[in-house]
């Protein structure tokens, strides 16, 4: 299994309407940066995604599911972009923010350190166990 992190603005597209979606999540669409693309080509169905909250909030909420690989995005008249389908899996007890992730040296080369900009980044599995942890899980 990879890991992943997924971010979204809750203005636009929130944990709690991820989670209203229920079983059959929805796609997540609208990605058109050639290195968030590839990520998302490499998901395999069953990997996790941390869902992160940019902007408003700047911080990782909870774990989504991806359910469906990558295909092309609908909503991209270029033809270029992919998408997948993710479904909410379950909230960190206790969110975890960029601030605390900056603050622990071992997270200092995650992805969402070094490219905080990049919408949809790999988890390493040490990452992964560390920030589950920090959310009290």
């Amino acid at each position: 299994m990879n890991y992943w992190l997924v971010k979204s603005e809750p203005s636009t597209w929130s944990w709690n309407q991820q989670v209203a979606k229920g079983a059959k999540g929805e796609a997540w669409t609208g990605v058109r940066n050639f290195t968030a693309r590839q990520n998302l080509v490499n998901m395999k169905k069953g990997d996790k995604a941390f869902f992160y909250h940019s902007n408003e909030g700047k911080e990782i909420v909870g774990i989504a599911e991806i359910i469906k690989e990558a295909y092309p995005d609908p909503t991209d008249k270029t033809g270029k972009f992919v998408c997948v389908d993710i479904k909410a899996d379950k909230p960190l007890k206790t969110p975890v923010t960029m601030a605390a992730i900056k603050a622990d040296k071992k997270l200092a080369d995650m992805a969402l350190v070094k490219y905080s900009r990049l919408s949809v980044q790999p988890v390493t599995a040490e990452e992964w166990k560390m920030v589950c942890k920090m959310g009290g899980l």
